[in-house]
């Protein structure tokens, strides 16, 4: 498993493109591994045959260790031979191309004073749970050679927490019942929560912590509607690329950024507020030909410093990687705010939650006809809701309020090309 990106420790094995036996090439794709929400396709480092799957489909596996063992083209050992001799177990690892860290199997056990080697996701679970190397040291490994694995941590804090709550409050035990097992029938089936799906969950499960308000101002784009009803054909032929709302809401919400620099903040683990000068925005871009096969947020950058049709552009590339499973993991990282459009298909209104840790997200929706007053008169206009859901913790009302006031103004004024 190779490191895929400065902050990706793990990842998950989404789908196995050959099977045990089968005959590979060098650089042919061989596996695909689901992080940060991206399927990435990884090829193997040298031809020959997977003899052996390690992590199967659903599996999780840490960076630099093993998913399978390729035996090269014109090898005569066997895979139980490489196991028991230590060359034919170097050679295994420069296949699988994972010397430049320990693996599972290349982990000496520590003899007595000698320091322990951790892995970068064990290392990032003590820093989050500020545990010293020392606390760490003293973990029994349940790992090949004493290697201290995630389980083994996650048993240690478990342990800290029922030490704590022991001593706050002791209380006698109580029997729990276990639920029972969810089985498939006629009228129903089972679908394991892996994937893009298992990676949705979690992520909401995360943002679900945040204290967040969601507020709703209406807006009349009349001039957007009528502008682009005149332009989509000429923008088309002259850019060479669809002119949509997206990118009118991305335009608008980059330059409000700017002006309220809070609302391009997030919240860090040891409680600081990270600003940054440049805007990122990240899209939500729902997958499959029904958009039902899960969610997706690539992010366009430097948007305070793109014209429309740089951000036009933009969005169609990553709408299209997107949908063609193309993203690296570095097109989900880094963004600073979130916009979806849940009025592609006709929501009227809604609450969309956060990408934690960024601060907010913004909600646009659908465009509707509606009789409104306008200079005591009753006049017919395009009118749509924003809603933005932010962070409480860093953003207060008034903030969040003027914040997409001005958004609004900026989408009422239409002064984009002027």
């Amino acid at each position: 498993m190779p490191e895929l990106g400065e902050s990706v420790h793990e990842g998950t094995v989404s789908r196995w493109l050959k099977k045990e036996g089968d005959t590979v090439q060098a650089d042919e794709p061989i596996v695909e591994i689901m992080t940060d929400k991206v399927n990435t396709e990884l090829p193997s480092p040298v031809s020959g045959v997977l003899t052996k799957i390690i992590i199967p489909e659903g599996g999780q596996v840490e960076v630099f260790h093993a998913m399978g063992i390729i035996e090269e083209s014109g090898s005569t050992t066997t895979t139980e031979s490489k196991a028991e001799s230590p060359s034919a177990e170097s050679k295994t690892n420069e296949a699988l191309d994972v010397m430049t860290a320990p693996t599972v199997d290349s982990v000496p056990a520590p003899t007595s004073g000698e320091r322990k080697w951790f892995t970068p996701l064990v290392m990032a679970m003590a820093k989050e749970h500020g545990l010293s190397e020392a606390d760490l040291a003293g973990i029994p490994g349940s790992g090949e050679g004493g290697r201290v694995t995630k389980k083994d941590v996650e048993t240690f804090l478990a342990g800290l927490k029922v030490s704590s709550a022991a001593k706050a409050s002791p209380a006698p035990a109580r029997r729990t019942v276990p639920a029972p097992p969810v089985a498939d029938g006629p009228d129903r089936t089972i679908t394991p929560l892996v994937g893009m799906r298992k990676m949705i969950a979690e992520a909401m499960v995360r943002s679900s912590q945040v204290p967040t308000v969601s507020t709703v101002t209406q807006v009349d784009v009349s001039n957007m509607v009528k502008f682009r009803e005149r332009n989509k054909e000429t923008f088309q032929e002259t850019y060479g690329v669809k002119l949509t709302y997206t990118p009118f809401f991305i335009k608008a919400l980059a330059e409000t950024l700017t002006e309220f620099p809070l609302a391009n903040s997030s919240l860090t683990p040891d409680n600081q507020i990270l600003t940054t000068k440049g805007v990122h925005i990240g899209i939500a871009v729902a997958l499959g030909a029904k958009g039902d096969e899960g969610l997706i947020v690539p992010v366009i950058r430097d948007c305070h410093s793109k014209s429309l049709i740089e951000i036009a552009r933009d969005l169609e590339a990553i709408a299209k990687a997107a949908r063609s499973n193309s993203l690296k993991p570095a097109d989900v990282q880094g963004g600073t705010f979130t916009l979806t459009n849940p009025g592609t298909y006709g929501a009227l209104f809604g609450t969309p939650m956060i990408n934690a840790p960024q601060a907010g997200i913004l909600g646009t929706y659908s465009i509707q006809k509606t009789p409104v007053i306008v200079d005591d008169m009753i006049a017919i206009r395009s009118i749509m809701h924003l809603v933005l859901t932010y962070d409480h913790r860093i953003i207060d009302g008034l903030v969040a309020g003027k914040f997409l006031a001005a958004i609004r103004d900026r989408l009422q004024s239409f002064d984009f090309f002027k």
